[in-house]
């Protein structure tokens, strides 16, 4: 299988919050970007416009992570670009990181919410993942994203956490089995972080702040860019070493 000569990242979710730093990163380590978008196109826009303001080539596209049925036509839209934009026909790093929070105790979580959280947490990265494998070039990566708490628990994330929880057991399995085609497979699991997610609970609520700065050994919760240069480094040579770990980014949150 062919090897770029310009190596790719695709980054799902890059639009906004940590997605969006994951790609700057990620450029910024000399690598191409594609990244992924539900419905803001002008804030992707602006991702792609920042990625070559860096000297790096990028492209947005349109994907519900939700809509699994959606993914054949992704995968084409995703060569079309390959070829038009990059010249290529295969990306070298693969990073699920597209997701939302959704706060309810086990109690009081519906069908609804679960399923939700099951499409775009675990069905979605699965099926995605599925999907491309054919467009990932042997000795490439791919970079999944989980959470402090599957590690430590806090009420109302039960649902949210037992998904993420399962995305660290099929990204061993995915070093495992990808192991022939020479691709390592890694999980980040961020702790508390001040960005939208979760209605931006964490970056708004100075309460809330204050208390989840306290549990936390550095003293302050998460900015974004704590967790994007982790995750370009895993896009790199360096890293690839690094197969089947859990990689936590919390600074020591609940220790």
């Amino acid at each position: 299988m062919e090897i770029t000569k310009n190596k790719i990242a695709l980054v799902t979710g890059g639009s906004r919050g940590l997605g969006r730093d994951m790609a700057l990163c990620i450029a910024d380590k000399g690598v191409d970007v594609v990244i992924t978008f539900n419905s803001n196109k002008t804030a992707a826009q602006d991702v792609v416009n920042l990625i070559q303001e860096k000297g790096r080539k990028a492209v947005a596209l349109q994907l519900a992570v939700e809509d699994s049925k959606s993914f054949t036509r992704f995968k084409s839209d995703l060569e079309h670009s390959l070829k038009n934009t990059f010249e290529t026909t295969h990306i070298n790093y693969l990073v699920n990181n597209a997701g939302i929070g959704i706060h309810a105790n086990i109690a009081d979580t519906t069908l609804d919410q679960l399923d939700t959280l099951y499409d775009i947490h675990l069905k979605g990265p699965f099926f995605l993942t599925q999907e491309l494998l054919p467009l990932l070039a042997d000795g490439g990566g791919i970079v999944n994203v989980s959470t402090g708490l599957t590690r430590f628990a806090l009420p109302g994330y039960g649902a949210y956490a037992a998904m993420k929880g399962a995305m660290e057991v099929f990204t061993k399995y995915l070093a495992k089995e990808l192991g022939n085609r020479k691709i390592n497979a890694n999980i980040v699991a961020p702790g508390a972080i001040a960005t939208d997610f979760g209605g931006g609970v964490v970056r708004d609520n100075e309460e809330v702040n204050d208390y989840i700065s306290s549990t936390i050994a550095l003293g302050r919760v998460g900015e974004a860019y704590d967790i994007g240069g982790v995750v370009a480094f895993l896009c790199t040579d360096e890293a690839k070493w690094i197969n089947a770990q859990r990689i936590e980014i919390s600074g020591g949150q609940s220790i």
